[in-house]
């Protein structure tokens, strides 16, 4: 592997102050050749100057370019995000965007950074690979990159690698399908406070799949999870609540409390629980209206059986004049 001959992170660094010392220093160490010094002037440019001026995003990119061409590992794969995007730092700027995006491009940017050992661009390329965008689509070229992002010791996007390879283990996809495996990368991503890995291993656990059924385990790491407002873990902490599972008491006003969290983020079998809520008056008072309202909502989003409950109620037309006058 070859060394990588950038002395900054791999993570993005944030906004800097510019003044016009920073300014001169940088420019006349980029103008000499130095690609810290490019690098560095190129961010500058993205994260501080006026990015309604197509100059600004010119000079950043080009920048960057002269740092990426001597082998800077974070030029590279900046970039690959803007080839892949066409925006970079959060920053869009329509007439680059138009002429800059190009997943081939993005690619091979990405390639550079990750064969140096940039565990963000081992991530992204092995994406690429999976989805066959700007490549072709290989599932264990992607897994393979994906495996070394996910055994770095840095990089910002470790644990979304870990998580990844997780769901790659859990189908077989590049990999022998192995819930063991799967539980594993689960677990070191959710060790670290990944929130979709908390949930993935709280499902394992309920399912003793990967490692044994242990209904206080899931409670502790869908609780983990929900949190972090992740809504399937808010969800299933709110009907653990309901049964008095997990160790968990039975306590009606923490069910309801994570449904309504899990119902903020619109999610189907929420906004169900809290029509049924509604409609029962347990734990809420009893609210024709409100359980209707719960009930729309929830069939806008998918959830099977409210058009029924709708109808049960008459408020299948959502229009109707006269569904709450009784």
């Amino acid at each position: 592997m070859a060394n990588d001959n950038s002395k900054t992170s791999e993570t993005t660094p944030g906004s800097v102050y510019i003044d016009d010392e920073f300014t001169a220093k940088h420019r006349a160490d980029a103008e000499r050749g130095d690609p810290d010094a490019q690098y560095a002037l190129g961010h500058a440019c993205f994260t501080n100057f006026d990015m309604d001026e197509l100059a600004n995003a010119t000079e950043a990119l080009k920048w960057l370019r002269k740092a990426a061409e001597q082998g800077h590992t974070n030029s590279q794969h900046d970039l690959g995000l803007w080839y892949e995007r066409g925006n970079l730092y959060g920053v869009s700027i329509s007439s680059v965007s138009r002429d800059e995006q190009d997943d081939s491009i993005a690619a091979k940017w990405f390639r550079k950074a990750a064969e140096q050992g940039h565990q963000e661009s081992q991530f992204a390329i092995g994406l690429k690979h999976q989805e066959g965008r700007g490549v072709s689509q290989d599932d264990k070229e992607a897994a393979a990159w994906i495996l070394k992002a996910a055994e770095s010791t840095n990089g910002a996007h470790v644990a979304f690698a870990q998580v990844h390879l997780g769901w790659m283990y859990q189908v077989g996809t590049g990999v022998p399908k192995n819930m063991v495996e799967a539980a594993n990368w689960f677990r070191k991503a959710a060790e670290q406070g990944e929130p979709n890995a908390q949930y993935e291993l709280g499902l394992m656990y309920s399912r003793g799949t990967g490692v044994p059924k242990d209904e206080t385990q899931k409670a502790a790491w869908f609780r983990q999870a929900a949190e972090q407002w992740h809504p399937d873990a808010q969800y299933y902490l709110g009907t653990m609540y309901h049964k008095g599972a997990g160790g968990l008491p039975k306590n009606e006003r923490e069910e309801i409390a994570w449904y309504l969290k899990a119902a903020e983020a619109c999610h189907p079998y929420a906004e169900f629980a809290l029509g049924l809520k509604y409609e029962s008056g347990h734990g809420v008072p009893q609210d024709k209206a409100e359980a209707i309202r719960w009930f729309r909502l929830a069939a806008e989003h998918g959830e099977e059986m409210a058009p029924e409950k709708l109808r049960e109620l008459g408020a299948e037309d959502p229009h109707s004049p006269d569904e709450l006058k009784e």
